[in-house]
């Protein structure tokens, strides 16, 4: 039996410290030590992209990643992006656009959906349906997946100009 690895993760905005195994996964640190079970384990072997998180702000399939891989990163799960009371722009244009079905996938197109528009903000069709083809979806026909990535794209976008005319507008004097 291995020695257990001290790691500590910023996950979600607070820091954790764990103890793991060498060889142990970042998608089961998730789910079994830290209770994070949005992200899912669908095949084990990266092929589905259900796992997907981001890490130091890069879309990784946390099934292929080692915990001690990710020790002083941080790690967003799709717990992390927003709550029922305020959406993240991507969970809120998969509410509107009905970008689910069994939701089994969801968490890792999400996380792949954040990853892929801080990469290309305005991406078009062909773009957004490269940028998923590492998450299968085995309910859909990824047409509702992408309507919500553009609605996210173009969310993201009104939030971006809303930041950029507030912090352009003249300042009253004291």
């Amino acid at each position: 039996m291995s020695e257990k690895q001290q790691v500590t993760l910023m996950v979600n905005g607070t820091q954790r410290s764990l103890e793991v195994e060498p060889r142990q996964l970042l998608v089961h640190a998730l789910r079994d030590q830290l209770g994070l079970t949005g992200t899912h384990v669908g095949c084990d072997t990266s092929q589905c992209g259900a796992c997907t998180v981001l890490v130091s702000g890069e879309a990784v399939k946390s099934c292929t990643m080692l915990t001690v891989q990710a020790d002083d990163c941080k790690v967003t799960t799709v717990e992390g992006l927003g709550d029922m009371a305020h959406l993240h722009p991507v969970q809120e244009g998969f509410w509107e656009k009905h970008g689910l079905q069994c939701g089994f996938c969801t968490p890792g197109v999400m996380m792949t959906t954040v990853g892929l528009l801080k990469h290309n903000p305005n991406p078009s069709e062909e773009e957004i349906r490269e940028g998923l083809e590492g998450v299968i979806c085995r309910c859909t026909g990824y047409q509702n997946i992408v309507k919500a990535v553009q609605y996210a794209s173009k969310k993201l976008g009104e939030q971006e100009s809303e930041v950029e005319i507030a912090s352009a507008a003249p300042r009253a004097k004291a």
